[in-house]
This record gives C-alpha cells, structure tokens and sequence, in this order.
C-alpha cells in the first residue's frame, strides 16, 4: 500500500510559481513511476508530468518550459515546480503513482496505481 499526501497548492497571480510536493509513505515497491496529473471543473484529468527511477521525464506540451518535476529519495517527496502560472492552470493538481513506466513515456492512465487527493491551484490574471 502506498499512500500520497499533496500540498503546496493555493492562489496565485499570472506570472507567479508554485512548489507542489507529493509525500509518498508505505510500500515503495510501486512508486518507480510518479506522475503529476490536473483536473479542472468540468474537463478530464490531464497527464502533465512524468517522472521515472531512471531519471527520464516527459510533460505534456501546455507545460513544457514552465513545469518541472522532480523527487527526493533521501525524504520520499515528489515536486512540481511551477513557474509563469497562466489562468488555464487553474485546476486540482494529483500525484500519482506506477511500479513502472514502460518503454514510452508518458504511460497509460491504467499503468497509475495509487493517487493522492490532490493539491488546489487557482490563478488570477
């Protein structure tokens, strides 16, 4: 059982950043994959994140140059630094975990196993 904990939401200003953080506890055995997901009111989840053991990434295009993830071993903690914040941001930011991420990356939604109850993120332009 692995259990993940977000915080480091809130609101913002266009232009602004965020640190977002996903404290990973329990059972490491399925988290060599982690992942950074979003859910605006009434849009689907969105994939924009991607982060395995072997140090490969992949972000989806709306995020590329202002989002990186990143993960401390020595605490267990997954980040998501966000800068040049847009409006479109806005949504409920998950973490999420797999016990591995396959050859392409980013991996199917199915491959995810556990997932915190995420983060809020609201920006004001």
């Amino acid at each position: 059982q692995v259990h993940l904990v977000e915080s480091g939401g809130g609101s913002v200003q266009t232009g602004g950043s965020l640190r977002l953080s996903c404290k990973v506890s329990g059972s490491f055995v399925s988290t060599h994959c982690m992942g950074w997901f979003r859910q605006a009111p009434g849009k689907e989840r969105e994939g924009v994140a991607t982060l395995d053991d072997d140090g490969r990434t992949h972000y989806a295009d709306s995020v590329k140059g202002r989002f990186t993830i990143s993960k401390y071993y020595a605490q267990n903690i997954l980040y998501l630094h966000i800068t040049s914040l847009k409006p479109e941001d806005s949504a409920m930011y998950y973490c999420a975990t797999a016990a591995d991420c396959g050859w392409l990356l980013p991996p199917p939604l199915e491959k995810y196993i556990y997932w915190g109850r995420g983060t809020p993120v609201t920006v004001s332009s």
